[in-house]
């Protein structure tokens, strides 16, 4: 596996969707049909700025269920992912808070999506939404065959951010990104310690050295690191530097877009 065949080119940036609301949740206020037209506008944001890939998340949806999710969630967001779908011609993933795995694999393999970003994937921490105390490998892995969904392949964060890894402490983060390609995962994710928080190149650079999957930074990219990540990264998921004022919740700046697509175009070069 290459990170072109997971991001749709080598060195990619990958933008984050993060979808209204959806129904259920306490700050609902949108219906689907206006959720998913939301999602698709950004997604004609990212593309005409020269974005790689997309992933859509449901980031909004605050506090996040552990683990499981209801059925109004995922037909939301395959209803979102259908929208951005006809929009753009992009590889798409998806991702399921908090650690919805088997969801996120189902709107995949639904909306005809290439990857998924999951959570929890091998050893246990303890998230802001509470203990995740089993590694879901082995119950995702048989759930992705047993629908199916083999194409849609599976990106794991390790030691991901919004989380303490106390219990963890004596698995260093290479080697928590061995255990997760020996279980299956097809790239992983370094991130900071929170959503826009940069991710540390020496961790990026320890994790490229330790495998041969795909590596992807998974938090606080901006132009001036661009360079600096990509000389060991596979992709770099922003979700944050985009919108306006770089806040991952305000909508997407086309300018501050652009501007990070030109320094992920110059970095390849």
């Amino acid at each position: 596996m290459t990170g072109a065949e997971l991001f749709g080119r080598d060195r990619a940036l990958v933008g984050m969707i993060h979808v209204a609301a959806l129904p259920g949740t306490p700050r609902a206020s949108l219906p689907v049909r206006a959720i998913a037209e939301r999602a698709a506008a950004e997604a004609r944001v990212l593309a005409d700025a020269g974005f790689d890939a997309l992933i859509l998340e449901n980031m909004h949806d605050v506090p996040y269920l552990r683990r499981e999710v209801g059925p109004e969630i995922v037909a939301a967001m395959t209803a979102a992912g259908e929208a951005v779908r006809a929009a753009v011609d992009l590889p798409l993933g998806f991702q399921v808070l908090a650690g919805a795995n088997r969801a996120a694999v189902a709107v995949a393999h639904a909306v005809g999506g290439r990857f998924v970003r999951v959570e929890g994937f091998v050893f246990a921490s303890v998230a802001d939404e509470g203990v995740l105390d089993e590694a879901d490998a082995g119950p995702l892995l048989r759930y992705r065959r047993a629908i199916g969904a083999e194409a849609v392949r599976v990106v794991a964060d390790v030691k991901k951010k919004h989380s303490a890894h106390a219990i963890t402490a004596d698995v260093d983060l290479p080697e928590t990104a061995r255990a997760a390609e020996f279980f299956g995962a097809d790239g992983v994710v370094v991130t900071g310690t929170a959503t826009g928080a940069p991710t540390d190149a020496d961790d990026v650079a320890a994790v490229r050295a330790a495998i041969r999957a795909p590596v992807a930074v998974g938090s606080g990219v901006t132009p001036e690191t661009a360079a600096m990540l990509l000389a060991h990264a596979d992709a770099l998921i922003v979700g944050s530097f985009f919108k306006e004022g770089g806040h991952w919740a305000a909508p997407p700046d086309a300018g501050r877009a652009r501007e990070l697509a030109r320094a992920v175009e110059a970095a390849r070069s």
